[in-house]
């Protein structure tokens, strides 16, 4: 099996489940959705608990088997920090903070480069799914504590304004799992700035240097078909010439 899997390339294996990770990334919100808004109050095993662990199980198996065929794997782990706290999460349960990572995490990577000429798209998609996210996170710390932030809409609204680095201050977590929560979002929200700048820029950098390319190939052409009337021409003066 091992040697099946190490005749087959990084790029192919990403190839292969880049979209059945993305599904795996949506179910694990609709019921990480359903465990935090609709069976708040549940004790005990739930189904919405059980396809939560089933979709990291998912995670490890891409992470491992993405290490596995990484060519230098110390350096491909260090620049795959997000997909191995991802894995490592669920380690420390409590924390709640593998719900905001892994979907960030498996969306990014299965539909961020399909989108990455479109900046709108994509800035617009990564902003929305982490408020929503980190939302639904916050809520999950924070209810039936003492805090302001209770519901959804209190999480969305401190969500949207901790990811602008506005910061009102009028909803704050209290308790050590929702500010750690916290301190995600807010370097999250630093992090998309960076690269919604990077983006853009690597975006226009492409677009000039495809018309500076097709630019330098039309001047190309047209030196060549200028030498060959230039050439056609030096061929009929020498036949004038020689008549």
């Amino acid at each position: 099996m091992f040697a099946r899997l190490r005749r087959t390339t990084q790029a192919d294996w990403q190839e292969l489940v880049d979209a059945p990770l993305a599904v795996a990334a949506l179910v694990f919100l609709a019921a990480y959705s359903y465990e935090v808004l609709a069976n708040p109050d549940a004790t005990g095993v739930t189904i919405a608990e059980v396809i939560i662990w089933i979709t990291w199980v998912v995670f490890v198996v891409d992470y491992l088997v993405n290490f596995y065929l990484a060519e230098h794997r110390l350096k491909w782990v260090s620049t795959h920090l997000l997909d191995l706290a991802a894995v490592v999460l669920p380690m420390f349960r409590p924390l709640r903070l593998l719900r905001l990572v892994s979907l960030v995490s498996m969306l990014n990577r299965t539909v961020g480069e399909k989108f990455r000429g479109q900046v709108v798209v994509y800035v617009a998609g990564a902003s929305v799914l982490l408020i929503y996210v980190s939302a639904l996170a916050m809520v999950d710390a924070e209810r039936g504590h003492d805090g302001g932030i209770q519901d959804l809409g209190q999480a969305i609204w401190w969500a949207f304004v901790t990811v602008t680095t506005v910061g009102y201050g009028d909803y704050f977590p209290v308790t050590a799992e929702g500010r750690m929560i916290a301190v995600a979002v807010m370097i999250s929200g630093i992090t998309l700035i960076g690269v919604v700048t990077a983006t853009f820029a690597s975006w226009i950098v492409e677009k000039v240097s495809a018309r500076e390319e097709a630019e330098e190939a039309l001047t190309r052409k047209e030196i060549i078909e200028l030498g060959d009337e230039i050439a056609a021409l030096r061929k009929l003066i020498e036949e004038k010439v020689v008549a």
